[in-house]
């Protein structure tokens, strides 16, 4: 693997879900709503991914 590769989409978008999950886990013993809404943006986010994979297959 080169040192200048470019990210897929759908690594771009996993990347994006593991934080806002990470995120939400950290946000959940503090602000109950916030991590609700940052869960919600992880699903949008695994949502498409998933159509991603279907696209390919």
């Amino acid at each position: 693997m080169g040192f200048f590769t470019r990210k897929s989409k759908k690594e771009k978008l996993n990347d994006q879900y593991k934080k806002k999950l990470e995120l939400a886990y950290k946000m959940s013993t503090s602000n109950r709503s916030e991590s609700d809404r940052l869960t919600k943006e992880a699903n949008d986010i695994l949502d498409e991914i998933k159509k991603i994979e279907e696209s390919e297959a």
